[in-house]
């Protein structure tokens, strides 16, 4: 897909679906217990290779902090593959940026995953993520696009942000361009999320920035849309039930998410206004683990790549996550996707829009939220 050139802002770099509760991780404990486990499956089943491998500490527990719907499907997928053992603590996208910043002289993660760049540009600013790590995969046009030159994450698939969904029973006209939603028609009708809480709305709104021309004019239009009655929510799952009660009538939230709702909903439509922002999904390995921990975290994020773990994506959650289009060449997406040439996107530079998230964050909860 020959995908449509944003100018950007002056690059300017620093020198840096419900929740759950998270894990934390002690290693010394956690590692006793795996292995006396795998000893004692060992000795019970005549266990060998990788099995054999963690029953000799070769091993040790892979931390994944995830807030993608597949996730548990792939931990898995992985285990059963390789023999390591891994931990998954899933939650929202905020929370899990939160604990890895609130750890940060003491990790308890191993690696990330979760959509959006910017929040991965910031890490990798701040020396927290391992660089110059790229799986040996074919990847496609898509995959190109989105790699980081440093190889401090790694793309496992590409979502936008943000699709309008509504209910054809309800709207007869929906709108065709994102200044439409500031008119009256639309006053108290349209609902987001909040970019706190969900992971693909600060780049929806680090976009609408960036193709507006800068950060002051962005403001703006968000100003004018709070104006104009904006409801927020904390993610896609709430702001997606708000536009089913009637609450709302548009509802701009991940592609995913909006063409899963589909299935509950046949009525229900999805519109791409020009531009919507490209939203990949990404992991990172936490540059402060163990090699042993950053080895097996690079191992996982080569088996999400391949055929088995695209395969595991894209089944995980076929009415969410799974909504997704591929990286890597061989892959194609589920049915019900629109075709790429018909929606017109923007890639935003995350090492522009990441070390100006915090600040964008705090003034869009101050004035936009409240």
């Amino acid at each position: 897909m020959a995908l449509r050139k944003i100018p950007q802002i002056p690059r300017n770099r620093p020198t840096e679906a419900s929740s759950r509760r998270g894990h934390v991780r002690r290693r010394s404990v956690a590692l006793a217990a795996v292995a006396c486990s795998a000893l004692a499956v060992a000795c019970l089943t005549g266990a060998s290779g990788p099995a054999l491998a963690a029953k000799r500490g070769a091993s040790v527990p892979l931390v994944v902090y995830s807030a993608q719907g597949y996730d548990q499907a792939m931990v898995k997928a992985f285990q059963h593959a390789t023999g390591i053992p891994t931990k998954l603590d899933t939650n929202s996208t905020g929370p899990l940026l939160a604990q890895i910043q609130a750890s940060r002289n003491n990790p308890h993660w191993g690696l990330l995953w979760v959509d959006g760049q910017t929040a991965f540009a910031e890490l990798d600013d701040e020396h927290m993520l391992v660089r110059g790590f790229e799986p040996k995969v074919d990847w496609n046009s898509l995959g190109r696009e989105v790699l980081p030159k440093d190889g401090s994450f790694v793309p496992t698939g590409i979502t936008f942000m943000a699709a309008v969904a509504y209910t054809s029973k309800v709207v007869k006209d929906p709108p065709k361009s994102w200044a439409t939603l500031l008119s009256a028609k639309w006053k108290g009708d349209v609902g987001m999320n909040t970019p706190t809480q969900s992971g693909p709305t600060y780049p929806f709104v680090a976009g609408m920035m960036n193709d507006l021309g800068s950060i002051a004019k962005g403001k703006q239009y968000f100003e004018k849309l709070k104006a104009n009655g904006l409801v927020i929510h904390t993610t896609n799952g709430p702001t997606l039930a708000a536009l089913a009660s009637g609450q709302i009538e548009l509802a701009l939230v991940q592609s995913s998410a909006a063409i899963g709702a589909r299935h509950t909903d046949p009525n229900l439509r999805v519109e791409y206004l020009s531009p919507v922002t490209m939203l990949p999904s990404n992991i990172g390995i936490d540059a402060k683990a163990t090699k042993t921990e950053i080895s097996e975290a690079e191992r996982f994020a080569s088996f999400v790549l391949t055929k088995t773990g695209q395969t595991v994506m894209k089944n995980g959650t076929p009415t969410g996550d799974s909504l997704y289009y591929p990286v890597v060449q061989g892959i194609k997406a589920r049915p019900g996707l629109p075709p790429l040439g018909s929606v017109k996107v923007q890639h935003i530079d995350p090492y522009v829009w990441g070390p100006r998230e915090a600040a964008i964050n705090a003034w869009f909860v101050s004035t936009i939220t409240k």
